[in-house]
């Protein structure tokens, strides 16, 4: 069986520290440059460009992590950009895997040192880790998405293990509590991941298609429809799920027809009309 996860929020980095003196000088002009180049990556439509370019990225990365090993922010930041390379542009599995653990691994270790009381979130028994998130507030949803998007690709990578499947009800609690305390961060990208939770399985299986459609409704609303992303997920998880070929043919035909340029969202939008061109090719053969 294989769980399919999108991230919203794909190849950026914004590399910064919280020093003082002539080191907080230093970060401040490396988190300038990294804010420079997330924005020309998440607004390019030159995917191949960014394909080609991205492993010089990470490799700098690396080298700043290692700089800070125990920096919450650097590891988070990491983790993104390791997860989203790897689900955007990496076919082989093999690899695909190493990179998915590699991100998940310092997103987690993020949470550790940045949150209070965040150790061990994908070990602890689940009524400690529901605890825990009843006690977030607003300020830590920025910390708690990035965990939610990185830990759901892993589980995408690794969805030929049980044990990993297992950890879908961790990463689903935290994406719905992230909506509760602020449903509209990241063009509301959260429920994004929603409805594709709810749409895993038919309902005979425990899916929750209708509540699945309302989730993909509140992504295109939040967004303005400027994340096509949404649509491409809601025509692909709801649509297909339902046998609902006009929902389906629609919501693509909007995404293949929609500009691809919007304020941080232009890379994703690329792909995203070139999925919506592959299901809408492979509708007959479905439907």
């Amino acid at each position: 069986m294989k769980l399919k996860f999108y991230p919203t929020a794909i190849l950026y980095l914004c590399a910064a520290t919280a020093l003082s003196g002539c080191s907080a000088l230093v970060g401040s002009v490396t988190q300038s440059f990294a804010e420079d180049l997330s924005a020309a990556i998440l607004n390019n439509e030159d995917l191949a460009m960014v394909r080609d370019g991205a492993p010089s990225y990470l490799i700098l990365v690396d080298s700043l992590v290692a700089r800070s090993p125990q920096d919450a922010f650097m590891l988070q930041q990491s983790a993104k950009l390791h997860s989203a390379y790897a689900a955007a542009f990496v076919s082989d599995e093999t690899r695909a895997k190493l990179l998915h653990d590699k991100a998940k691994t310092q997103a987690l270790a993020s949470a550790c040192y940045g949150l209070k009381d965040a150790c061990n979130l994908d070990s602890r028994p689940f009524a400690e880790f529901d605890n825990w998130l009843a006690r977030q507030k607003t300020a830590q949803v920025p910390a708690m998405y990035d965990l939610g998007t990185t830990w759901a690709s892993w589980i995408q990578a690794n969805s030929d293990d049980f044990s990993a499947i297992a950890e879908l009800a961790r990463v689903k609690a935290l994406m719905a509590r992230t909506a509760e305390l602020d449903p509209d961060y990241d063009s509301g990208g959260v429920f994004l991941y929603l409805g594709v939770f709810e749409t895993l399985f038919p309902p005979a299986m425990g899916g929750k298609p209708e509540i699945g459609r309302a989730h993909f409704e509140q992504a295109i609303e939040r967004s303005n429809g400027t994340n096509l992303l949404a649509k491409v997920m809601y025509a692909e998880q709801y649509a297909r799920l339902v046998f609902d070929r006009e929902l389906h043919d629609r919501l693509l035909t909007q995404v293949i027809e929609a500009p691809a340029l919007a304020p941080g969202l232009t890379l994703m939008n690329t792909v995203a009309k070139e999925q919506a061109r592959q299901l809408l090719d492979s509708a007959d053969d479905y439907f």
